[in-house]
């Protein structure tokens, strides 16, 4: 009999859906703090909470027989998991079962400011009759814009186009092919933002897409579009955004969330085109029962079959596998960093082969660590060995693998080749020693690079005076070269280096460099 606690309040269908199934017995005990649910839950193998509790590496030690903590919906704050996966737990959340409700409320917000529907009722109770000031405008045929292409925003995209509208979207980590099979444009943000007649965003937030939506953006924006976030505060700065709606370079918005919630004392509060609603993107009560549901099945799946269905972090591996393995999974993941870094346009396919000792272990866990580095960091969800490849399909990216006990110049080699539109980028990685990794070759350059810290990678011309240039375009700037490797190509009059820097460089700096003549790439890379 598997015993599961419930400490947290959830929808009666996925309270009724546990009750029903054989050989598993819950307890709800809810409000407890952290002394009550230490003094209780040893005696349980699963947990499922919502927000409310709070599992401290206090419970997380005392829980001496849990196998899984789910989370019914997103987020994970309230969760200690890198202790958690230390101690071999679970731990999943639903990320999928409130996106309807989240696509909803942004098109329910585009009807909403399209016919200034909080401001015609302000002026009615008032006992006003201002037909004529609030005129509105027809969404058909207009350009919705779409920031995130994941699942909550293919849903906008589906609503949109059933509206009639035409819909674009940015995501530079979607294949074309799930835009093509959604009959949605992909087009760069900057051609996004200047196209929208409503922007809405679904991405995210993550160190790359804080403020993803600036000064810069609003600029290009007409005048009478309108911007939609049901997703994350801090995608959009703030402060910019009412510069252009005071200045009237923007015609509105509608915010369900801020970067600070709530917004008290936010200047947004004084205008009167924009809409709030305070972060009601999961409220509605199909969705309560959807994470209810959905995370009492995931629970009963996983303790039935050891299936982890949206599992935020790795299960336990034995010590022999974890032993022979190890060294190749990390040099993978490396491998799949790189790759990500030199792609400039979203992965469609991705090819793992294992050569020589290499190939004696399984090449599946190794192919899963090299997407992990592929999309690490990408993702406001931890992107790990459990989760990795679901969320590649999701992305579109085919994942292929090979192994031959052959060696390629190396005793042991992972050769990891990512493919998009008619190009390729082919890696080679080695376990010097057995232990240490070194990129060894990029394409057709046969270059031995320490993979670690921020690395430079150049395309240029092969002649004198180039890596002169870089060096004191790099030492006016403070940056210090730690190492440098050169390789050159007897099919082009090109060369190839990989410089190891002391810290990351400023996009300015980076154009600085591809500005220079003989300079035809440079990629920064890092790890």
């Amino acid at each position: 009999m598997k015993k599961i606690l419930i400490s947290d309040k959830l929808a009666q269908a996925g309270i009724h859906y546990l009750n029903q199934q054989p050989d598993i017995e819950i307890h709800i005990e809810t409000g407890l703090d952290e002394a009550g649910l230490c003094k209780i839950i040893g005696a349980y193998d699963a947990l499922l909470i919502r927000s409310d509790t709070q599992v401290t590496p206090a419970v997380l030690h005392a829980a001496k027989n849990l196998k899984l903590i789910g989370r019914a919906g997103i987020g994970v704050d309230n969760v200690d998991i890198p202790l958690a996966t230390e101690l071999g737990i679970i731990v999943m959340n639903t990320p999928d079962a409130n996106a309807t409700t989240t696509a909803e409320l942004a098109i329910a917000h585009l009807m909403s400011l399209s016919r200034h529907l909080p401001t015609a009722d302000r002026s009615v109770r008032a006992g006003k009759w201002e037909r004529a000031k609030l005129m509105g405008s027809e969404v058909a045929n207009k350009t919705l814009a779409i920031l995130g292409f994941g699942t909550i925003g293919r849903i906008v995209s589906q609503r949109g186009l059933g509206l009639k509208m035409q819909v674009i979207a940015y995501d530079p980590f979607v294949a074309p092919e799930i835009f093509a099979e959604l009959g949605v444009e992909p087009v760069s943000l900057d051609n996004l933002v200047s196209r929208a007649d409503y922007l809405t965003l679904h991405c995210p937030l993550i160190e790359k897409t804080r403020h993803i939506i600036g000064a810069n953006q609003l600029a290009m924006m007409k005048k009478e579009a309108m911007i939609i976030n049901c997703a994350r505060g801090g995608l959009i700065d703030e402060a910019a955004l009412y510069d252009a709606l005071k200045n009237g370079r923007l015609a509105g918005a509608a915010l369900d969330v801020y970067e600070n919630e709530p917004p008290v004392g936010s200047p947004l509060l004084e205008l009167d085109n924009i809409v709030f609603t305070p972060h009601l993107g999961a409220s509605t009560a199909e969705a309560q029962v959807a994470v209810s549901v959905e995370i009492a099945r995931q629970a009963v799946t996983f303790l039935k079959t050891g299936e982890a269905i949206n599992a935020l972090n790795l299960p336990r591996l034995s010590a022999k596998e974890m032993k022979k393995s190890h060294e190749y999974m990390h040099l993978a993941t490396i491998l799949g960093k790189v790759l990500a870094g030199l792609a400039t346009h979203p992965l469609e396919r991705v090819e793992v082969a294992l050569f020589g000792r290499a190939a004696e272990v399984s090449v599946h866990p190794v192919s899963v660590s090299a997407l992990v580095g592929i999309l690490s960091g990408r993702f406001s969800t931890p992107v790990n060995r459990v989760n990795a490849e679901n969320i590649a399909k999701r992305q579109g990216i085919v994942l292929t693998e090979s192994v031959t006990h052959e060696s390629h110049d190396y005793i042991s080699l992972i050769k990891l080749t990512g493919h998009y539109g008619n190009q390729s980028i082919e890696l080679s990685g080695a376990l010097l020693g057995g232990r240490q990794p070194r990129l060894v070759c990029i394409n057709h350059f046969d270059i031995e690079v320490v993979p670690e810290g921020t690395l430079l990678v150049t395309r240029h011309d092969d002649r004198p005076g180039v890596i002169s240039a870089i060096s004191t375009v790099l030492g006016n700037a403070n940056i210090n070269i730690t190492r440098m490797q050169v390789s050159t190509s007897d099919e082009q009059q090109q060369a190839m280096a990989v410089i190891s820097v002391s810290a990351p460089l400023t996009d300015d700096l980076v154009q600085q460099l591809c500005n220079i003549a003989a300079v035809h790439q440079l990629l920064q890379v890092n790890l």
